[in-house]
């Protein structure tokens, strides 16, 4: 019992109050996640969607202590030798405010998806907003308003139990609007779909070997009294990247899963043809019909915006590609690698974010905005509105479901991974995640693509 006694009475000694650090943006007071401190001796820090971090290193405190700030467009002003950071003394129960200048245009809300949203914050006793998943990572986003809630898929997801996850696109419904303030800290509650031990599972387990990855889903109208129909193109994958079979699938609501509707190509058939593929929108041409455009971020291909219009190819359409918008600043070409294309009601026009290839500091993070009185183009002047320092961004998607119809602005989402940069160091519980961001249509930096 002594020996217990004085054991318990050690571990408590050795037992620190952690220090509080909270990172704000400068102009607004908002706390801003994914912003990383690293010592001298490359302890690394990340804070939560809070803004937080909590330090409870022994070895960091009643010292002066450096700390390298780096934060995605995100930064401090440097000193005279080049170091961007600060110097600071961190002690056992206190608290250090670290205001940061936002040099995107755009606006970090916070990550999604992944675990440990409000993890920081955790450590100091308050209560997460949501529970845990128990995802831990997850590819591409789609969404479709579908029946009366919004449905979420994802690609590929990393769960906590191995290296291996679900690898059939994993999905959730959320409510109509769950977002109710479009600022940090932010959450969504995602339903998501499970198996029977409760654990997140695959939704599209389109027989053959190798992953199945989704993508131009949309809901659509199908018979007269009848429920709309939830759809998409699979894919099926092998050797990582590559394609062997393509087609069309449909959203069973009793199985809860997709199904196999229909064959488009398989390895060997030589050309593909049209593919409905990218995050598909609606529109109107001028004798009033409807059409369902898929393409990403620009149109390629057009159906009729029905069930019947999408299943049937002979009703499908071609549509020529618009030329390559060019940056505002030097008149560059800027040509995309993948994005998202919607209507607008504030700016009156059609609006796209997408991902520029080989960009720079990013290959693939860089993200630009772009206007146009037609969906078809041509596009306007692009200004850049989102930056990453050696780290990809891909796959944004702009979210008007979730906004208010009069919104002066828009936000979108990407995700936010270290594959395809150049040997990039994976940011703890971030990478491979999905990352919401706000776009503000009446910044005056976006002036240039109003012309």
């Amino acid at each position: 019992m002594k020996a217990l006694t004085l054991l318990a009475f050690s571990s408590a000694g050795l037992a620190v109050e952690p220090c509080r650090i909270e990172i704000v943006d400068k102009e607004n007071g908002w706390p801003v996640p994914l912003v990383e401190l690293r010592t001298t001796h490359d302890a690394r820090y990340v804070s939560d969607n809070a803004g937080l971090i909590v330090l409870d290193d022994p070895d960091l405190f009643d010292r002066a202590v450096w700390f390298h700030v780096k934060g995605h467009g995100y930064g401090v002003k440097k000193d005279g030798f080049g170091y961007e950071g600060i110097r600071t003394s961190p002690a056992a129960g206190g608290t250090i405010r670290i205001e940061v200048d936002r040099r995107n245009i755009s606006k970090r809300l916070g990550r999604l998806t992944g675990g440990g949203l409000f993890a920081e914050q955790q450590k100091l006793g308050v209560k997460a907003p949501e529970p845990e998943t128990g995802v831990f990572g997850c590819d591409s986003v789609l969404l479709a308003k579908h029946e009366d809630k919004l449905f979420w898929l994802w690609g590929d997801t990393t769960l906590p139990g191995y290296p291996l996850g679900v690898f059939h696109s994993t999905a959730a419904h959320s409510s109509l609007q769950p977002v109710s303030e479009f600022k940090p800290p932010l959450s969504i509650r995602f339903s998501h779909f499970r198996d029977a031990d409760e654990k997140v599972r695959g939704v599209a387990p389109i027989p053959g070997d190798g992953p199945t990855w989704l993508t131009g889903m949309a809901s659509l109208p199908w018979k007269v009294g009848l429920p709309d129909r939830l759809v998409a193109t699979y894919t099926k994958i092998k050797n990582h990247l590559d394609e062997y079979e393509v087609g069309l699938c449909v959203w069973d609501p009793e199985k809860n899963s997709f199904e196999s509707h229909h064959v488009l190509w398989k390895e060997g058939d030589g050309e593909k043809g049209l593919i409905p593929r990218g995050h598909p929108f609606r529109w109107k041409d001028e004798h009033g019909k409807e059409w369902l455009l898929f393409g990403d971020p620009f149109p390629t291909m057009r159906c009729p915006a029905t069930f019947e219009g999408w299943e049937t190819k002979e009703q499908w359409e071609k549509v020529a590609a618009p030329p390559h918008p060019r940056a505002a600043e030097d008149g560059a070409e800027m040509k995309p690698h993948r994005g998202s294309v919607t209507w607008n009601p504030f700016r009156k026009r059609w609006v796209t974010v997408f991902t520029q290839t080989h960009g720079k500091p990013s290959a693939f993070g860089e993200i630009w905005y772009a206007e146009a009185a037609s969906p078809m183009g041509p596009w306007g002047k692009a200004v850049k509105i989102l930056t990453h320092d050696n780290y990809t961004f891909y796959n944004p998607r702009i979210h008007p479901e979730l906004t208010p119809a009069d919104a002066s602005f828009i936000v979108f989402e990407g995700t936010y991974t270290a594959e395809f940069a150049n040997h990039a160091q994976p940011t703890p519980r971030y990478n491979y995640n999905q990352i919401l961001y706000r776009l503000d249509l009446d910044d005056p930096k976006l002036a240039p693509a109003r012309e």
